[in-house]
């Protein structure tokens, strides 16, 4: 069901590990970088450089644009939309080691993308997803087969006030190396994600105003375990219901300090959970930060703030601490994209008596342009999990390293080659760690 829906789709969410270690399939020149609100996309400037040292920038008022040939897919047009599909096929090779234990395996990976973006004089409208396949042709390990798709339309309102109501659904397995896996599992659980969303934005001389509202729901399918039997996890599912409202003032057209609050319930369907604790929870945050805007060479934003959760059963202690969150697209000279992020998010525990812990996240990602038909990707990243005092569960820090090349046959193929390692030390038990390389083609239109 996920292939049918997903043919006109991107994105990768955080913790996707199938969809993390497909992304050469994309353009090395091009990163994402996922924050509460939005998706946001960093691309290439698209101008060839033929190895050339901060060659002349294009004139920004377009001049000369609709001429230039920039060696990229068209895509096809439907009516007033642009769709832009991309199908990828690659063979690829796995180490896992726990402890002193190795396993291998080698799959094949198909990877199933696209855009569908209106092109309206107002308003917009897109769909954006990726639907990744894996299968085995030898070893025993785990297939990580991940989909999602996103929707979002911009409503361009009177009174500069824009409205944006967004749509998605994920789903994923679960990961072996996650705190609330299930220990001695042939597969994981599947997690469903379904999340919807309205904002407002208005802009008020020099203040800028946002009210936002958003529900999500997730679910959890039962586990296999290694003697055949299956372990229920429903008592996991849960609905989320947010509110936020930010307020910023415009120093500049360039700088616009921030200030941001939010209130976000979480209810579960079971009233307790297998264990006997009730894990519904109120959370409150506040935030500040920096939006910044210099157009093409910089752009991005920052934030720092609070976030406290309580549970709604008084044996599971509170969670609260800093947060850090932000995002930043940088290009030093064309054909040149630095991406990087920032996230922190509390992550429910599913262990008698723990309530959970912070978890805090640094990616980044480096492409070059080395020929107009060959891109460079250095990518890395680290996250921290945090619980808190007296936690029968360990701190643990996770780092990621990977690499890339891109090599454009024509604006229709590419062919594609990635090496990505993960290790997690963890205070407590053994430490992990994590080897894939792959090639393979891409087809576009």
């Amino acid at each position: 069901m996920a292939l049918a829906v997903v043919a006109f789709g991107i994105a990768v969410a955080p913790g996707m590990r199938a969809l993390a270690q497909s992304a050469d399939a994309e353009p090395a020149a091009t990163a994402a970088i996922a924050d509460d609100d939005q998706m946001t996309r960093f691309g290439s400037t698209g101008d060839a450089i033929e190895g050339r040292i901060n060659a002349p920038e294009a004139p920004m008022d377009g001049a000369g644009a609709a001429n230039r040939d920039d060696g990229e897919a068209t895509g096809v047009r439907l009516g007033g939309f642009v769709l832009r599909p991309s199908l990828q096929q690659s063979i690829k090779g796995q180490k896992t080691t726990n402890g002193d234990r190795s396993e291998r395996r080698t799959y094949l990976e198909t990877g199933i993308r696209g855009t569908l973006t209106s092109d309206w004089s107002r308003h917009e409208l897109s769909l954006n997803g990726e639907s990744i396949l894996q299968k085995n042709l030898k070893g025993d390990l785990s297939t990580d087969p991940a989909s999602r798709l996103d929707a979002a339309l911009r409503l361009d309102l009177p009174a500069e006030t824009t409205a944006t109501v967004t749509g998605s659904y994920a789903i994923n397995r679960e990961d072996n190396d996650d705190p609330n896996a299930i220990p001695g599992a042939s597969a994981q659980s599947d997690v469903q994600t379904l999340t919807g969303g309205l904002a407002l934005q208005r802009n008020l001389g020099r203040i800028r105003g946002l009210i936002g509202v958003d529900v999500e729901r997730t679910t959890y399918s039962s586990v296999r375990l290694s003697d055949g039997t299956r372990l229920d996890l429903s008592d996991r599912d849960r609905n989320a219901y947010g509110i936020r409202g930010r307020l910023g003032y415009e120093l500049s057209p360039a700088l616009v300090p921030f200030l941001e609050a939010s209130f976000r319930k979480t209810v579960y369907d079971s009233e307790q959970d297998a264990n006997g604790f009730r894990r519904s929870s109120d959370s409150y945050a506040m935030r500040s930060g920096v939006e910044v805007d210099l157009g093409e060479k910089l752009r991005g934003e920052i934030g720092i703030g609070y976030e406290t959760v309580s549970y709604d059963d008084t044996r599971l202690t509170e969670v609260s601490g800093l947060t850090l969150d932000g995002r930043l697209n940088w290009s030093p000279r064309r054909g040149t994209n630095v991406a990087a992020g920032l996230s922190t998010l509390v992550e429910d525990s599913t262990a008698p008596g723990e309530s959970g812990g912070i978890v805090y996240r640094f990616n980044s990602e480096i492409a070059h342009e080395l020929r107009d038909d060959l891109v460079a990707r250095l990518s890395g990243a680290t996250t921290w999990r945090r619980y808190p005092s007296g936690s029968l569960i360990s701190n643990s820090t996770t780092y990621a390293a990977g690499t890339g090349l891109t090599y454009k046959v024509n604006r229709y193929l590419e062919l594609n080659g990635s090496l990505d390692y993960e290790w997690t030390r963890r205070e407590a038990g053994s430490n992990s760690s994590d080897l894939t390389a792959g090639v393979g083609l891409t087809l576009k239109r």
